[in-house]
């Protein structure tokens, strides 16, 4: 009776009471979800040289980390992850677009705080593949495990247009699986769909810049990049950059 008691109390002292608040959790623990899952597959098949992954086990695994990351946030805050997904539901006035500069802060912040933990559960990988050097281009770069970079072929031109398509392909997706006068998704799939929508993106999209698709996704990791030792180089357009695995998912 008197473990029940504590448990209770426990739980009522613990229990968030504001909406924002829980929302913002949501979305922060969601966005940790998908870039743990996205970023540690990217750091495996680098640091290995692809003997424990290739691009396929990444776009699966950020595919993957998609459907968990919504089934984590979805009931609660709608399991927006990205802040285009927010915008896109300001303008079609599905969101208040005082939460919009909310969730954009909260978002990337999750992703930078789920880069620290991929840096530190592969550290060790990351120096001894980078011969202790933490370089953002040449053979043995790592930059490319946490954000996205361009192919060496690509210009700013079409790379704006890649992320743009990209993006909007990822908008209409969502919008169409979600619209109750479409043929409906079996209740309780939609982070199934929406997972295998992701999965269709990156592997038909994905050559040009990794398929980042989400400015949080890219931005948080590549903060954490710059003040983790990476330097300033993470924010040049420099040819030379590697794979851009970073982005995926």
């Amino acid at each position: 009776m008197g473990t029940a008691s504590l448990l209770s109390s426990a739980r009522a002292l613990l229990r968030v009471r504001s909406r924002l608040a829980r929302e913002c959790l949501a979305e922060l623990l969601a966005v940790f979800v998908l870039i743990v899952s996205g970023a540690g597959a990217g750091s495996q098949m680098v640091t290995s040289e692809e003997e424990k992954g290739n691009n396929i086990t990444a776009y699966l695994a950020g595919s993957l980390a998609v459907m968990v990351a919504v089934y984590t946030a979805g009931g609660v805050s709608g399991a927006h992850l990205n802040p285009a997904v927010s915008l896109a539901m300001c303008l079609l006035e599905q969101f208040p677009w005082w939460k919009f500069p909310i969730f954009v802060v909260v978002q990337t912040l999750g992703a930078f705080i789920a880069s620290a933990a991929v840096y530190a559960l592969y550290y060790d990988a990351i120096w001894h593949y980078s011969n202790g050097t933490l370089t953002t281009s040449g053979p043995q770069e790592t930059a490319s495990i946490f954000a996205t970079y361009p192919a060496d072929y690509l210009s700013l031109s079409s790379g704006f247009l890649d992320q743009v398509l990209g993006t909007a392909m990822l908008l209409v997706g969502i919008l169409a699986i979600m619209d109750p006068q479409n043929k409906g998704v079996p209740k309780g799939l939609e982070p199934v769909v929406v997972a295998l929508l992701v999965l269709s993106i990156e592997v038909s999209m994905g050559s040009n810049c990794g398929c980042p698709m989400n400015p949080a996704r890219d931005l948080g990791p590549r903060l954490f990049t710059y003040v983790a030792g990476w330097g300033p180089e993470v924010f040049r357009w420099v040819k030379g950059r590697g794979r851009g695995v970073g982005g995926l998912g």
